[in-house]
């Protein structure tokens, strides 16, 4: 756990993220990175992949790739919220982390408030192309808007949502994340047919990883 002098060296990338991240209300890249790794049995957002790089640190180079403006949530794990911050991110740290990937969503809208749109993308999947998160982003053409990727016919990430749906992201909580507002405004849901299969390639346990980092 960070120390009270450890969180505050991070606060220094995190103090009024919502005007240093957002000066003219941008599209905002969210990276959620608060779970805690249970079904993998370690931390897998440190594990490496084929090239070295480890997985969380790959997800969000990826989704900066897209979107200059890139917050990371985290929970109060020292070693990785300070490796991102080593590589540049702005990292905040998440104090319900342990309640579900729906506070985690929430807590870094509030933290992004005055962005345009929120393009959220999950840590634990490292192998979605720049250039798919950025159709997602470029889909958000309206305050109402929503988008996701489609493989082979099933939604993956990033998920897009229009500044419309502020509130309601900010609302949310426990493990589901934002499913129901996907569901509530279905009719608001651009799905772009893509040939990523990294949309659809979360990496819950050792077995999902590929062949050559295991």
């Amino acid at each position: 756990m960070l120390s009270c002098e450890k969180i505050k060296v991070i606060k220094v990338h995190t103090k009024d993220i919502a005007t240093i991240l957002n000066p003219s209300s941008s599209k905002q890249g969210l990276l959620l990175a608060a779970g805690w790794s249970r079904r993998f049995g370690a931390d897998k957002l440190l594990q490496p992949l084929a090239d070295g790089t480890p997985i969380g640190l790959a997800a969000a180079r990826h989704l900066r790739a897209a979107l200059s403006d890139t917050l990371v949530v985290v929970n109060a794990d020292n070693e990785w919220a300070r490796l991102l911050v080593q590589d540049g991110f702005s990292v905040t740290i998440c104090p319900r982390a342990r309640d579900g990937m729906g506070n985690s969503l929430a807590w870094g809208v509030e933290q992004t408030a005055r962005a345009s749109a929120w393009i959220v993308a999950l840590a634990d999947m490292p192998f979605t192309q720049p250039a798919t998160i950025r159709r997602v982003a470029d889909a958000i053409d309206h305050e109402t808007a929503l988008a996701a990727p489609m493989f082979q016919g099933k939604r993956g990430h990033p998920v897009g949502f229009g500044r419309a749906y502020a509130e309601e992201l900010k609302q949310l909580t426990g493990d589901e994340g934002a499913r129901a507002i996907l569901r509530r405004h279905q009719q608001h849901l651009y799905g772009l047919a893509c040939e990523d299969p990294g949309v659809l390639a979360d990496i819950d346990a050792p077995a999902d990883l590929p062949p050559s980092t295991c």
